[in-house]
Order: structure tokens, then sequence, then C-alpha cells
């Protein structure tokens, strides 16, 4: 990442101001995505479906990525189009080591020095969730977690997944930010009033997305300059 000027730094910084709930995506957010975690979760998503829909492979995976693309989730698809039970389903997806993650000082030291409230809300489940922010060395440096299943097991990028959830904590979206890999769930939270990040090593250009980090601990060190 490269290196920024006071005064760049400043005008950041003066953009999030306002800002009292932070709320962070998870998988490829939270740790870098060359741990490549989610590989191993689509690989259990992809065994699931052969399973319980009695294709090959070949076409699961093509489902799988299908129902990613066209609802959000691959879960979501699952349950729109045959009626699947998600509470099975996210247990045995999520159920994957966590070695290829490390402890991150300098994120934990950024995450716990943001001034008012921190949330995680992600498009898997909370207790995975909670494995993964321990595996990273952040336990106990957010509020809540969040996960599909407290989004009525709507996925982001839906606005009423959105709504569920901030509703249920009571975020002010004015007074809040968002810090998101995937650049169709900051549509959303922009079109509600919420500053947005875009976390991820290439920028997506888009209206919705206020700034781009490759570098997530960097970039909330310079929050709190």
């Amino acid at each position: 990442m490269i290196p920024h000027a006071p005064h760049q730094t400043a005008e950041v910084a003066a953009g999030f101001a306002h800002v009292t709930t932070w709320v962070f995506d998870l998988d490829n957010t939270l740790y870098p995505p060359s741990a490549r975690l989610f590989d191993l979760i689509e690989v259990r998503m992809t065994t699931w479906v052969m399973r319980e829909l009695g294709v090959e492979r070949a076409e699961a995976d093509r489902l799988r990525r299908h129902y990613w693309q066209s609802y959000g989730t691959t879960l979501a698809g699952l349950m729109r189009e045959h009626g699947m039970d998600p509470g099975p389903y996210l247990t045995e997806v999520h159920d994957i080591p966590l070695d290829r993650l490390t402890p991150d000082p300098k994120l934990a030291a950024g995450i716990a020095a943001l001034p008012g409230r921190r949330i995680v809300y992600t498009n898997g489940a909370a207790p995975y969730a909670e494995r993964v922010l321990a595996a990273r060395g952040l336990a106990g440096l957010f509020d809540a977690v969040y996960g599909v299943e407290h989004a009525g097991f709507r996925p982001k990028p839906e606005r009423a997944a959105f709504e569920t959830v901030f509703a249920r904590d009571g975020v002010d979206t004015a007074r809040a930010a968002m810090f998101e890999d995937d650049v169709r769930n900051l549509a959303a939270p922009h079109a509600m009033g919420m500053r947005t990040v875009h976390v991820a090593p290439a920028p997506e250009p888009a209206a919705h997305v206020h700034h781009h980090t490759d570098d997530l601990a960097a970039f909330l060190a310079r929050l709190t300059a």
C-alpha cells in the first residue's frame, strides 16, 4: 500500500468523524484473501449440493456459483429453489479447519481504537464468525456478531437483510460505516446513508463505494491517527 501524505490521511479521517457504528464483513475482509479460506467452504458447499440434489460434482459446482451470483449466497438459492433447511447446511459447510489464519495485532489495534460500537455482519453463520475472530486474535473486540441467521437467512446484498440486522442492533445508518470485500454488498449500505469501504486487493470503481483499501489495518490506523 502506497504511503499517504498527512493531509490525505486527515481528509479520509474527516469523512468518518461522524461515525459511531463500525460494521465489518468477515470472510476476505477481517482476514486476507490469500488465506483462501473460502476455497475450503466452497468444496463443502459443492459436496452438500451433490448429496442433497443428487447431481454430479460439475453440475453441483455450477449450481453453487449460479446461486451465489443470482441470490447473493448459495444457501439463498438452495432455499428458494429447493426448500433447503438452512441449519444443517450452515453447520456442515462452515466446519473447516482454521489453521490458515494467524493473529493480526495491527488489525486488532486498529479495530480497538475505533470510537463507538463495532459489529461483525457476515453471510456466514455467527458461530463460524466467532471461531474466525478468535483465530485472528480479534475475539472480544466486537460488541456483536451477526450471521445470516440473524437476517432471517436473507443474504447480503438484499437491502432487507441489512435492515433486519441493523434494526436488531439499533444501528443509525447515517452515522455508520461498512467494510466489505464484495462490492455488491456495499450498494444497500450506501443507499442507507453509510460510509462504504471496499476491502480487496484491487479496486472495483462504483458510485456506491467511497473508499478502497488493500490493507484494512493501515486504513483503520489512518482513521484514528
